[in-house]
């Protein structure tokens, strides 16, 4: 048996799909981004606030860089660290660089005048969006008949 390269998609819906998810006028978000630098996030919607959570570990809270504008949060992080060691008669140097941008469109509920809460900690950023009062779920009335 022999193998022979093969051009093009052997399902022809396939390349097109995913073309279609990466578009920037999809969904703007870096979720289809597969870069492995990528933080993982997870977002929960609570009554009256978003959380968002990454996984930084390896930072410090100095190099997050968190910015709101135009319904868009954008999160991003950068840490460069040298270090030089000199014995006797040789240099080692070593060095790392690494650094992630992560950014989303915020949901029309998210009250931007508010303060935004953010805490890293154990290689955790945590940031807590409020709501509006508009879009907080109003509790449920009785209506008695008579």
């Amino acid at each position: 048996m022999s193998l022979i390269k093969f051009k093009g998609s052997r399902f022809p819906w396939n390349e097109s799909v995913f073309d279609f998810f990466n578009q920037d006028t999809f969904i703007n978000d870096d979720f289809f981004n597969l870069e492995k630098s990528m933080p993982s996030m997870n977002v929960k919607e609570h009554e009256n606030d978003f959380e968002i959570e990454l996984a930084a570990p390896g930072f410090e809270k100095k190099d997050f860089e968190i910015t709101m504008k135009d319904d868009v949060l954008e999160i991003s992080a950068h840490k460069k660290v040298a270090e030089t060691k000199k014995e006797e008669d040789y240099t080692r140097r070593e060095f790392s660089y690494n650094s992630f941008k992560r950014s989303m469109q915020l949901p029309s509920s998210v009250d931007q005048s508010k303060e935004v809460r953010a805490t890293y900690k154990n290689g955790i950023l945590r940031l807590d969006l409020l709501k509006m009062e508009e879009a907080k779920e109003k509790p449920k009335r009785i209506i008695e008949v008579v």
